[in-house]
Formats: C-alpha cells, sequence, structure tokens
C-alpha cells in the first residue's frame, strides 16, 4: 500500500512512523510545502525550550527509513490537488495543521503595533512567512491577550536576559531587534479567571524564575481560591496554588543583572477582561491601548463563561499581541471542511464522506495541546488506516504509481520537489553559521536561499 501525508509537522510525522512501524510493506510518501520540515517544532516551540525539539531526532530516524521519502516545496491543493493525490495513492493523510489565527473581531485590531501571537513566534523563530515583520518594540508596555503557553512563551522572549537568548537558535534578526527593545513590562490579560489559565505549572515557573524579571499578581484575585480549588486536578490545584504563592510573596528587589541596571522588568497576569476595542494614538497611526469589558465568571472550572458587567477600563500600551489561538483552512475544494470549528469532519480520524481519505493533528480536532497529544491523535489516525487496509475498506488491488504520478504532474507545472537528503545539506548549513556565532544554529529564512543552497 502506498500512503500518502500531507504536512510534515508532528502529526504528519507521528502518522508516517505508526504505519511504518505496524505495516511491514507500506511505503509513506510526505509533502510538505516549505523546502524544510518539522512544522511547529521547527516554527512554534519556544528557542529557550531545546529539549522539546529533540522529537526532531525521531521525525529524522523515520525519514530515512527505506520505505518513506520527504517531498518540501510542494503545496498541495496548488501544485498538486488532493484528488490527484488519491489517484496515486491507495490513503491520502492530511495533516497540515493551522496555518492561520483567531481574529479578535474588534475595532482597531488592524492598527499597527497589533500583532497575532503566531506571526510574533513565527517572526522570532524563522518562519518565512513572518521573516519580514518588524515588530515595533519601542514601546515600555507590552499587552498579550491570552492566558496559554505561547502567551508565557511570548512574555518570556520579550522579556529574557539577552545573554540567554544570544545561545538559543532564536534568528539573528529578531535577537537584534530584542536587544533595541524597550519593553519593561508585560501583560497578560484573560477573559476569565485564575482557575481557567490554560498554561502549565512549569511554563509559569520558568516564568517566575526568569532572571531580572519580577511577577506582579493582585492578592485579591486570588481571594476564597483555597476553597474552590480543593474539587479540581492535581495540576490545576498545584498551578493555583503557585499562583496564590506569588501573589503572596513580598516583592524581593529582583537583583539586577548588573549594578545600575536600572529597575527590573516585570510582568503580570490581569484576569476577567475581555477586549472591546484597540485605542488609536491621537493621531490615529498605532496601538495606544485597549478599552477591556471587565467580566464576571458564570458557572465554574473549564465550563465557567465570561459576561461583561457593563464595566470598562483601559490598559495603556503600544504593542498587542493576540493569543487566542490558531485556526485551519480549507486546503483543497475536494476535502469537506467545517469553517466553524475550523476542523475537518471526521470519525477517528476518517474524513467522513470521503474513503481514502483521513487527517490528523490540529487541521483534525482543532488548535489544541501540546506535542505528545498530537502524537497520541496522529497514532489513532494511523490506527484508523490500518484498520481499513486489514479490513479491506482500502482496496489496495489497484496498483498505484504513488510519486511516479505525482512527478509528472509536478513537473507539468514547474515544480521541482526538495528531498530529505537536501534538507540535511541546508539543516548542515545552518549549524555551520550557527557554531561560528556560538548557537546551535542559524536559522535560513528565506526560502529562496534555501534552494540556493542545494543548488535548486
Amino acid at each position: 500500500p502506498r500512503v500518502c501525508v500531507v504536512g510534515s509537522g508532528p502529526a504528519g510525522f507521528y502518522t508516517a512512523q505508526h504505519i511504518l512501524k505496524h505495516h511491514g510493506g507500506a511505503l509513506v510518501d510526505i509533502y510538505e510545502k516549505l523546502p524544510i520540515p518539522f512544522g511547529l517544532v521547527r516554527f512554534g516551540v519556544a528557542p529557550d525550550h531545546p529539549e522539546v525539539k529533540n522529537v526532531i531526532n525521531t521525525f529524522t530516524q523515520t525519514a530515512r527509513s527505506e520505505r518513506c521519502a520527504f517531498y518540501g516545496n510542494v503545496t498541495v491543493g496548488r501544485d498538486v490537488t488532493v484528488l490527484e493525490l488519491q489517484q496515486a495513492y491507495h490513503a491520502v493523510v492530511l495533516s497540515y495543521g493551522a496555518e492561520d489565527s483567531q481574529v479578535l473581531g474588534i475595532p482597531g485590531e488592524n492598527l499597527p503595533g497589533v500583532y497575532s501571537a503566531r506571526a510574533f513566534v513565527g517572526w522570532y523563530n524563522g518562519l518565512p512567512e513572518n521573516r519580514d515583520l518588524k515588530p515595533d518594540l519601542s514601546c515600555e508596555t507590552a499587552l498579550i491577550l491570552g492566558h496559554g503557553n505561547v502567551a508565557l512563551d511570548i512574555a518570556r522572549i520579550l522579556l529574557s536576559p539577552l545573554q540567554l537568548l544570544r545561545k538559543t537558535d532564536i534568528t539573528d534578526s529578531s535577537l537584534a531587534a530584542l536587544a533595541c527593545s524597550k519593553v519593561k513590562r508585560v501583560w497578560l490579560v484573560g477573559r476569565r479567571g485564575p482557575l481557567q489559565v490554560a498554561f502549565t505549572i512549569k511554563e509559569l515557573r520558568e516564568m517566575i524564575n526568569l532572571p531580572g524579571a519580577r511577577a506582579v499578581l493582585d492578592p485579591a484575585d486570588f481571594t476564597g481560591l483555597e476553597n474552590a480549588v480543593k474539587d479540581a486536578s492535581r495540576p490545576r490545584k498545584r498551578l493555583t496554588e503557585l499562583m496564590i504563592k506569588t501573589a503572596l510573596e513580598k516583592p524581593v528587589e529582583v537583583q539586577a543583572a548588573a549594578a545600575g541596571a536600572g529597575p527590573p522588568r516585570e510582568w503580570g497576569l490581569r484576569f476577567q477582561r475581555s477586549p472591546q476595542e484597540v485605542l488609536p494614538s491621537a493621531d490615529g497611526r498605532r496601538a495606544r491601548g485597549v478599552c477591556m469589558a471587565v467580566t464576571r465568571l458564570e458557572g465554574s472550572g473549564d465550563s465557567a463563561k465570561a459576561i461583561p458587567t457593563g464595566d470598562v477600563e483601559e490598559l495603556e500600551c503600544g504593542l498587542v499581541l493576540s493569543s487566542i489561538g490558531y485556526r485551519s483552512l480549507p486546503l483543497d475544494p475536494a476535502v469537506p471542511f467545517d469553517s466553524q470549528r475550523g476542523v475537518i469532519p471526521n470519525s477517528l480520524g476518517r474524513v467522513e464522506g470521503v474513503p481514502g481519505l483521513y487527517c490528523s493533528g490540529w487541521v483534525k480536532r482543532g488548535p489544541t495541546g501540546v506535542i505528545i497529544t498530537t502524537m497520541n491523535d496522529s497514532f489513532d489516525t494511523a490506527q484508523s488506516v490500518l484498520e481499513d487496509l486489514q479490513g479491506g475498506v482500502l482496496d489496495i488491488s489497484p496498483s498505484r504509481e504513488g510519486f511516479g504520478l505525482v512527478e509528472s504532474i509536478l513537473r507539468s507545472r514547474g515544480v521541482r520537489p526538495v528531498s530529505f537528503s537536501d534538507w540535511e545539506k541546508i539543516d548542515a548549513a545552518e549549524v555551520a553559521r550557527g557554531r561560528a556565532a556560538g548557537k546551535p544554529r542559524e536559522k535560513i529564512v528565506d526560502p529562496a536561499e534555501m534552494l540556493r543552497i542545494i543548488g535548486h
């Protein structure tokens, strides 16, 4: 059986890995629109979390398998359609993730100074489409809308001492921009309360222990929570206890990294505030703050809803980062898509109404969870493919040409795919550039330059 996987992030690689491991004869081809693999492991994981990127070693082993091939620089839906892939393969798995952001849907969100978390993270992580973002970091206060791990990642990158970031694979240009940054204060704002935050204790602890930065949490926000948290799950309990402890601690002036380094940087959590409008500066040319509706909670736990009370307040800031979630987009008219939920309708990864078509990862279940969540989810989809192969739901009697057919289609359209060994040349170039600068790698951010390196 020939199986094709669209997207080379964690969902794509874990799906391929599981099929190869549990079916001794399957051949798997992975397609990727960028010339380089690994998706969000490369472009989403924070540069100061190198241990999370170790899964790349596992993915590399999968890609080097004799029964696996990688074809980068191929945009499915444009260079080759899903129907064409279905003619070339016995099964097609869509694992292309979430390449858009949820919009706030409020006045002023398109003002200069307002960025999506996805674009900002893409900028410091070297995602080609965000390489020219040039965020304006000339203000003292930044506001991040959202209480998830991505929001904490951004706050940490904005406030981290440069000497910590210099040793990571953060891009050169974003390091230079952060070196000139005037941002001293970062507020993370959420519509709901402390019991509904979506970040994890590891990320929170890292933020609390960030050198040269002070946590500013208002003890009043945590009044009475000791009782409410009694029935919560253990992770939620520990997370809330850490916030309460941090709020109640008397602030020790953070030891300045060097004598006379000025007042410490600070960050804090604001709760029960829902953005109503990004306020323009007097000349209307940029953001100067956000008008927030004060909310109250109806219900409890994860299902609590934020209801506006009618009160509003303004928060002054020159930089607004919206971290309210990623969003998948439809890939091809031939694939059903639920635009309300931003997912492909499916049951256990089987795309509804289209036999032989599957999905895994964020496009299957929505943009939630960490790499391990995606791993389990992808194994489930791969299991559905294997069951359909064994149960004869997928007819493998007609032989399919796989990449042979796709290659002639791509050639007729002037598209040249990039192989995994091509990627390894790009990888070696990045590592060599990084070594010269004392970093693990210096990411190449321009696809044209990547293709030049491999003589494309």
